[in-house]
């Protein structure tokens, strides 16, 4: 990159201006998403407010069918942006889409309608969401404690944006009408699309403008389209026999969903195959990528868990929990607000205890941080399935409950979600960075679907049920935490000295 061409460095923050551009277009974006999943559920299985009036099943496997979506379409959008348009016209094309499916939300129509446009902002999303995370990463390319500040300024944007988003899209969809929220998830896109657009060519310079040459996209063209046709000949075959043999159902929202996971370990592992096998990387750039693939692992089983404030504990805080304060009765989709809020404010917290490590020399590596966090996490269901027993005790439980849950396991967000996205950009060879920043966002997608599917397991006839669903969830995380912190020695060698 020659000077003219590089963005400018603000003195005071020792940060380009750029991270700043890009914080604002993400905030916006996260205002968008966040706040129309803030009320997603709670409009699908609403039958008094103009809702859809699905069970809590089809509901909950519809939620998490979309919410997966938006974080499986990333591995494709990583694509496109790596072999076809450039990480800034994928950032710019995915928000004009993004806007465009909110609108279509904002819209009352029928079912056909709505689920078209919940299609089109998956799929902005997914074009969006990598791309504008990997443009954070080459703002840095010297890596170091510059990347990771610069990570966790962006992270800040992000619950910024959430934060925003459910305040006023949860209330506006819950006190006002539905689709006048959807319609506000639309107006906060639209504002990250202005900023982006007047800003980004005086202060991205020409990063993210890099396009391959026809040539380069030929070569390996047959090769890359033989084994995307047999991936999806193997993935038919499966699901066919899965159906056939009545271990799947597809016809349902819950068997759809359900085969949606099958296909995002496809995905997953068909990728590690070919990386592995196919690619022209290194032997130190392969070993990365495995880590890295544990990495995802490791936040799928995380998110499984933290996704559930938009579908189990939305429920648990919609229909267990007292919702009156000095006469006022709180949105329950207010609820989600506290893992923003508490990550705002412990942020900086965080961010000072790496620091003093550091400063002493006291090694703190990247998979240690998530096997706290997946711990954290276990910690903050233990606490759910005590709430769970005291609401089948008697009337709605106490919201320190939530506030205490959602405390736990955003503490382990800081030690999973910031440390993963910049293990990604430093562990992805340059050249595979968007599409490997896709494929980190494959755990978030896998937890998602778990968490929607989770949900649909809640059964308002059988609430004796919910300590047991809850309990299912500690357990799953504490042993996650187990085995991640047995990896910690192996994958710090793999790692090839990326901290």
């Amino acid at each position: 990159m020659n000077p003219a061409s590089t963005p400018t460095m603000p003195a005071k923050t020792g940060h380009p201006t750029g991270l700043y551009i890009l914080f604002l277009t993400e905030m916006w974006e996260r205002f968008s998403y966040y706040g129309m999943r803030a009320i997603l559920l709670l409009f699908l299985i609403d039958n008094v407010r103009g809702g859809m009036g699905l069970s809590a099943a089809e509901g909950g496997a519809i939620y998490g069918i979309y919410t997966s979506s938006a974080y499986l379409l990333p591995v494709a959008g990583g694509w496109i942006a790596d072999n076809l348009l450039g990480q800034r016209r994928a950032i710019w094309y995915g928000g004009i889409i993004i806007m465009l499916g909110h609108l279509i939300l904002a819209i009352p129509g029928g079912t056909v309608l709505f689920y078209l446009g919940l299609l089109t902002v998956a799929s902005g999303t997914g074009l969006l969401k990598p791309n504008i995370s990997a443009l954070v990463g080459e703002l840095y390319p010297e890596g170091g404690a510059r990347r990771d500040a610069a990570f966790s300024i962006f992270y800040v944007g992000i619950n910024l944006g959430s934060l925003l988003g459910i305040t006023i899209v949860g209330y506006l969809g819950q006190k006002v009408g539905w689709h006048y929220g959807f319609g506000a998830a639309a107006v906060g896109m639209l504002l990250g699309l202005i900023v982006f657009r007047t800003q980004g060519a005086k202060y991205l310079a020409d990063l993210g403008n890099f396009n391959p040459s026809g040539a380069e996209k030929k070569a390996g063209d047959s090769s890359q389209n033989r084994a995307v046709l047999t991936f999806l000949a193997v993935l038919v075959l499966i699901l066919g026999t899965l159906q056939l043999t009545g271990l799947l159902d597809l016809t349902t929202a819950v068997g759809l969903a359900q085969a949606m996971g099958i296909f995002i370990l496809l995905i997953a592992v068909g990728y590690l195959g070919f990386v592995l096998l196919a690619s022209d990387m290194t032997d130190v750039e392969k070993k990365r990528v495995v880590v890295l693939f544990v990495f995802v692992l490791a936040s799928a089983a995380y998110w499984a868990g933290n996704e559930q404030q938009g579908s189990s504990l939305q429920i648990f805080a919609d229909r267990f929990t007292d919702l009156e304060l000095f006469g006022f009765s709180i949105p329950s989709s207010w609820f989600q607000n506290l893992n923003p809020a508490f990550i705002l404010t412990l942020s900086p917290v965080l961010a000072s205890l790496w620091i003093f490590l550091a400063n002493r020399k006291i090694s703190f590596p990247a998979p240690a941080k998530m096997a706290t966090g997946l711990l954290l996490l276990g910690l903050a269901y233990l606490v759910m399935v005590v709430a769970a027993k005291a609401a089948l005790a008697g009337p709605r439980t106490t919201p320190l409950y939530l506030v205490v849950t959602y405390l736990f396991f955003t503490l382990g967000e800081l030690f999973i979600s910031p440390v993963g996205l910049s293990a990604s950009t430093k562990l992805a060879p340059k050249r595979y960075a968007s599409q490997l920043m896709g494929i980190w966002f494959i755990g978030s997608s896998l937890g998602n679907l778990i968490a929607g599917l989770f949900a649909s397991g809640f059964d308002e006839k059988n609430v004796q049920q919910m300590p047991n669903l809850f309990q299912s969830v500690a357990t799953f995380s504490l042993v996650a935490s187990a085995l991640m912190l047995v990896l910690v020695k192996p994958l710090r060698r793999w790692m090839g000295g990326v901290e």
